[in-house]
């Protein structure tokens, strides 16, 4: 059973922002400049939350070892870095739930697997770099989700609890690490879900449709 959260902590792609039509762009410009095909953007929607090296094997036939992989993967996200705000927005319903937990004191902060180069200056760009104290990339810390490292030390920069801090992601990856750091995990089934990566294997303590979802949560759950 939930319980009432003192923080609130959410994966970056696929969860807090919608940055598919920016990482599909980077892999089709990508495949366009290593003179291949391009790819539907509901092909690439799925895979973005697992990051380039997921975007290059969507898009090329190459095996992730070789120097042909790096090399693109390289140029993928130098890509990436020079559009990372040309389409990205918050997902409907975030900034009305940022302002239903800040009016509450809940305290809230961003955990993503995303390098903190790419993290930052997206951030800035939304407007969110001074609006929170805890935005943890995928190299903050020693390891990166699953492991529970990059949660435990947004709580530590907030100052909360894990025990009494909800982790919203939209993989499984996101709920095993919520677990192993003793959050409530929610799973965001409006995100980037994954065919190998089914919702019904996550585990979850709770699913929300869309991000307003939460409010009713949060509005519903014991002291």
């Amino acid at each position: 059973m939930l319980k009432k959260p003192t923080g609130i902590l959410f994966d970056l792609d696929g969860t807090f922002a919608d940055t598919a039509p920016d990482l599909a762009y980077a892999l089709n410009q990508t495949l366009i400049d290593y003179q291949q095909e391009t790819l539907p953007f509901d092909q690439i929607r799925p895979v973005v939350s697992h990051g380039g090296k997921a975007l290059i094997k969507l898009g090329f036939d190459l095996p992730e070892d070789s120097e042909a992989f790096e090399e693109r993967r390289q140029h993928l996200l130098q890509v990436y870095l020079n559009n990372l705000n040309r389409e990205t927005t918050l997902f409907e319903g975030i900034e009305e739930v940022l302002e239903h937990i800040e009016r509450q004191n809940i305290a809230w902060g961003i955990v993503t697997n995303k390098p903190d180069w790419l993290t930052d200056p997206l951030m800035q760009e939304m407007h969110f770099s001074h609006r929170t104290k805890a935005i943890v990339s995928g190299n903050t810390c020693a390891r990166a989700k699953p492991h529970p490292d990059s949660i435990l030390h947004a709580c530590s920069l907030l100052n909360i609890d894990p025990k009494t801090t909800w982790y919203v992601g939209d993989a499984g990856r996101d709920m095993q690490a919520g677990r192993s750091a003793g959050n409530q995990t929610i799973g965001a089934t409006y995100g980037y879900i994954y065919d190998d990566d089914p919702i019904e294997h996550w585990d979850a303590d709770a699913l929300i449709a869309q991000p307003v979802d939460l409010i009713e949560l949060i509005n519903n759950v014991d002291a």
